[in-house]
């Protein structure tokens, strides 16, 4: 067992507490331009916040027409721009402790001093920490909403994305649908073939879901084999057809299982968002009219409230 360093007797150390005191004090209200952008900075771990205050922060010392921040978190680009460029640019590639976090670029009309290249370079060490913090928080966030094994939006996301959208529905009147799919006789591949033939057939489905949808509709895995999709300004016309594009793609699916290639099909159930309907009832809806697809025979769609 590894021997720890005791923790010497507690004693009070009034001059020190006031000392600390003293220096907060000075923190808090320092004109220092490298105090004040850290103080900033270390109040949010929102990216677009701290970039904003960089924007602030910079112009005011070292002038500029434009300013860009552009870096890839979790899979997904993420891009600040204010103002309008110019033909004079600077630009720097950020990292901490041999990790990427983006690049910054400067435009203006006029081209930058070497003093004011050197102003930039130490207004950014001051804050490249405080970006990396903010990049890893976007990270950790995207993580605890996507679905490890496929990659794709999990229940947590879901839920969070069918509160908004039954929100901007009811406020601006638009029709919104929720397509929830499952695999029929799942079950079976996992008994017969084992959990990573399933695995391998759960992410096809998952990315033939993304080839079914437009880009402004947006897939998620809801449980073991049951998979959702949100469309916007979607009626259940149009989204009883990509109920049944999204079947036909997964019946296309073939996963090599020994003598014959694997298959699986699913059944849809599809559910419009009602006025000042919350996001259980909706689901609700959308899973009755998934269990009576199931019931008649599986490998079909089927509408909530609706013939056929």
């Amino acid at each position: 067992m590894k021997n720890l360093t005791p923790i010497p007797t507690a004693t009070a150390k009034p001059a020190r507490l006031a000392a600390l005191k003293q220096s907060f004090q000075d923190w808090m209200s320092s004109s220092d331009p490298l105090v004040r952008l850290s103080r900033r900075l270390a109040t949010t771990l929102s990216l677009d916040s701290q970039l904003t205050v960089i924007a602030e922060e910079f112009a005011a010392l070292v002038p500029f027409d434009a300013m860009q921040y552009r870096h890839r978190i979790a899979n997904r680009d993420f891009v600040f721009y204010t103002g309008k460029g110019g033909p004079h640019h600077c630009e720097y590639r950020l990292s901490v402790e041999g990790q990427r976090y983006g690049t910054l670029a400067f435009h203006r009309r006029q081209r930058f001093s070497d003093d004011e290249l050197a102003g930039l370079e130490m207004l950014i060490s001051a804050s490249v920490c405080h970006l990396r913090n903010a990049c890893h928080y976007i990270a950790i966030e995207q993580a605890a909403l996507t679905d490890s094994l496929t990659g794709i939006g999990n229940k947590r996301a879901l839920e969070n994305a069918m509160a908004q959208a039954g929100a901007l529905a009811d406020r601006q009147g638009a029709a919104w649908s929720l397509i929830l799919c499952d695999l029929d006789h799942f079950k079976r591949v996992n008994d017969n073939h084992g959990h990573v033939i399933g695995d391998h057939i759960l992410v096809k489905t998952a990315e033939q879901l993304e080839r079914a949808v437009r880009t402004s509709d947006t897939v998620y895995r809801f449980g073991g084999e049951e998979f959702a999709v949100l469309l916007p300004h979607t009626g259940e016309k149009e989204a009883r057809e990509v109920a049944d594009r999204i079947r036909e793609l997964v019946e296309s699916i073939r996963v090599d299982g020994g003598s014959t290639p694997l298959t699986v099909t699913a059944s849809c159930g599809v559910a419009m968002h009602l006025v000042d309907e919350d996001p259980d009832q909706w689901l609700a809806r959308a899973d009755e009219a998934l269990y009576r697809a199931k019931a008649q025979g599986r490998n079909c769609t089927r509408l909530f409230a609706s013939i056929g």
